[in-house]
């Protein structure tokens, strides 16, 4: 493991964890888009389905369990403990538009048309899109916590760690894997608007405020 790809799991981890506290200790889940983290959950549930046939370390095996673990639990919080302060009035994303094309595109374009495969390119190709509802729910309500900010940056930050971990194995090992670079690609344009917002309000103490 190099350490782009450290950095970038420990932002994955750092975005998660302040989710879950800013829920946890306003015990609120408002601003936060419940269709955002269940799509999340739905990509590590079909992602790493390896934990049941395959082992590769402790630490990948440790850090699988804790994405699962955790989002799945980010959303028992956002659906049943905080329910009352779910705001579905502005969570209003089509995720079977997302989920629809993601599927067809698993089962056409993967490495290899087995089960957990089509299941894996499935999950990274949903992976890239997973963050529009939060992205779609902010555009709607024109702002966003600061707390919220920071999780969406230290997320966006674990993607652009990753491309950068891709460079890095491809002159090192001569590693490329056209799937998982395009998804990450793609997902990371989708912080561009964001990153910008965030660096010039967010880190100067202004409220982050968006365009409805």
């Amino acid at each position: 493991m190099n350490l782009f790809r450290l950095a970038g799991d420990l932002s994955h981890l750092a975005a998660i964890v302040i989710l879950l506290l800013k829920i946890w200790k306003t015990r609120s889940c408002a601003g936060i888009s419940g269709k955002s983290q269940a799509l999340f959950a739905a990509v590590f549930c079909t992602r790493y389905l390896d934990l049941f046939f395959s082992f590769v370390s402790l630490y990948n095996t440790g850090m699988k369990i804790i994405y699962i673990c955790c989002s799945v639990g980010t959303c028992y919080l956002i659906f049943m403990k905080f329910k009352s302060t779910y705001d579905s009035n502005h969570d209003t994303f089509r995720v079977e538009f997302l989920l629809g094309p993601c599927l067809i595109l698993a089962l056409i374009l993967n490495h290899s048309f087995t089960f957990s495969e089509i299941l894996w390119t499935f999950s990274i190709y949903l992976e890239a899109g997973a963050i529009l509802p939060q992205l779609f729910m902010m555009s709607k309500t024109g702002e966003a916590e600061t707390i919220t900010s920071h999780y969406l940056f230290m997320l966006g930050a674990y993607r652009g760690l990753y491309i950068l971990n891709w460079i890095f194995r491809f002159y090192t090992e001569s590693f490329f894997d056209p799937i998982a670079v395009v998804a990450g690609v793609v997902q990371t344009v989708l912080y561009i608007d964001f990153f910008y917002l965030y660096i010039t309000k967010v880190l100067k103490g202004k409220s982050l405020v968006l365009p409805c």
